[in-house]
């Protein structure tokens, strides 16, 4: 039995699980309809009101584990059914209320919402717009902010609610870095899957149809309990073709990324990594003047895809990793066609048990190569360690001034300080997740990971240098420039 975090995760993994099934036995479509029934079979898994509403719930989680809607460009959706038990009255005036004469609170109120009565401040709520500045000005701390949890974790302020109080997502803000969907303790936000159309791709592999998978170096902080070898057996179980390290891409990044560093940083002055979709999509949207000093290199994902359709033109690519972000990355106008598909590690568990394969009983499979370096990516500041393991061993005749951000707090810092011409340094890292990949929002846990079992992942690899790992490729007509578009 596997463990889980809580009952949202385990009930997504279940309709994942059943998806998946369904799909491989090819009697997915006239079973859509039962899947809540199983899903809620068991009583445990039931939580709300009654189970009419547990199905609604689960029916919609299927529609979004089938595709969504594919009308909405947007990776994350929000399960409507789900979305009603969060307090909706963000400000409220507590009992520490003193009823003071200097009515701070009525006086600061842009919009009129606070009144008295008697002793006693009161907040009409049809006036409030949750400015803040009641709570700030109150002496008493009288005034609790009871902020949603998705929409308190949105970096962007992408959340709101609608009339009908439900939650609501601006894909004009959204950077689909997937951290409302951690937040959210009613599982009411969850990225869209396209485990159909993998599943699809891989019932239907021929000889001109080579379906390869490609596993996020995060892969080393996910599935502890067996050996990484057996899993890459597991994965090839399922059907691909072949399993391919996207630390390889990294070790290609890092390469690339160091040289452009080079010839660009004294007309930069400071350059950002390129690595993170919403990262990348942060700056866009909250530092649009920065973006000409993001890094023009695609991502490890998109280097790694590259080689190996360059390497078999017979190839269809499917990455996994922990990312949402990334299912949108492979969407951009720029790059689109270099990865076919993303699956998360929540995603690639479930279908691993619908085929029933036993992890444990699996043998060992060779990892395909790639160097320390490149699996180090996994874990905040690995970029720039492989970035500077490239500087040094060329001898380049630049100087490297890192600043690693390490969650999106971090970027935010380093950004804010970057467009007031105060940047710390001349090389920002940033990753929008706490950790680097390691915390990416589809992991298969979400408590803090052991940085070391990364830097045991790489240790284990062969070449230790980039360049070793790279050396039997010829990368010199591949690729790796994007413009973010």
């Amino acid at each position: 039995m596997r463990k889980f975090e809580n009952n949202v995760q385990m009930i997504k993994y279940k309709v994942l699980k059943e998806v998946s099934r369904f799909a491989m036995e090819g009697k997915l479509h006239e079973n859509l309809g039962n899947i809540p029934d199983i899903v809620l079979a068991d009583p445990n898994t039931r939580n709300r009101c009654c189970i009419y509403k547990e199905r609604a719930i689960v029916t919609e989680r299927v529609n979004l584990a089938i595709g969504g809607d594919k009308n909405n460009s947007n990776i994350i959706e929000v399960l409507e059914s789900a979305c009603d038990e969060c307090p909706i009255d963000r400000f409220t005036i507590t009992e520490a209320c003193r009823g003071c004469l200097a009515h701070r609170c009525s006086e600061v109120c842009p919009v009129g919402a606070i009144f008295h009565v008697g002793q006693r401040a009161y907040i009409n709520q049809e006036k409030c717009i949750e400015c803040g500045r009641c709570r700030d000005a109150c002496q008493y701390n009288a005034i609790s902010d009871v902020m949603r949890p998705c929409r308190g974790a949105c970096p962007t302020k992408a959340l709101s609610i609608d009339e009908n109080r439900k939650v609501v997502i601006d894909n004009d803000k959204c950077i689909q870095c997937g951290i409302c969907i951690i937040q959210c303790p009613f599982g009411a936000l969850m990225d869209k899957s396209f485990v159909i159309d993998v599943i699809e791709l891989l019932k239907n592999e021929k000889e001109e149809t080579h379906v390869y998978a490609v596993i996020a170096p995060a892969i080393a902080s996910q599935f502890t309990e067996v050996k990484i070898e057996k899993m890459i057996s597991a994965i090839k179980k399922l059907g691909f073709h072949d399993v391919v390290e996207a630390a390889l891409g990294a070790d290609m990044v890092a390469l690339h990324e160091a040289h452009e560093f080079k010839d660009t940083i004294k007309e930069k002055e400071f350059m950002t990594t390129s690595c993170c979709p919403s990262f990348v999509e942060y700056i866009k949207k909250e530092y649009p003047t920065l973006l000409d000093h993001v890094s023009s290199t695609v991502s490890p994902m998109i280097a790694i895809s590259r080689l190996i359709k360059k390497t078999d033109p017979m190839a269809k690519v499917v990455f996994i990793g922990p990312c949402t972000a990334k299912k949108a990355e492979i969407q951009k106008e720029d790059i689109k066609g270099s990865t076919d598909y993303v699956l998360t590690f929540e995603e690639l568990c479930a279908m691993i048990d619908a085929a029933e394969i036993n992890v444990e009983e699996c043998e060992e499979d060779v990892l395909n190569n790639a160097s320390f370096f490149g699996r180090i990516f996994a874990r905040s500041g690995g970029v720039t360690q492989a970035v500077s393991h490239i500087i040094e061993e060329e001898g380049m005749n630049v100087e490297l001034n890192p600043v690693c951000c390490d969650g999106i707090k971090e970027c935010d810092k380093a950004l804010k300080l970057a467009k007031l011409g105060r940047v710390q340094g001349n090389f920002i890292e940033g990753m929008t997740c706490i950790g680097g990949c390691i915390g990416g929002a589809a992991s298969l846990h979400h408590g803090s990971k052991d940085k070391k079992e990364v830097d045991k992942y790489g240790e284990k690899a062969l070449e230790k240098k980039i360049k070793d790992a790279l050396r039997v490729f010829e990368m010199n007509d591949i690729d790796l420039h994007t413009t973010h578009k």
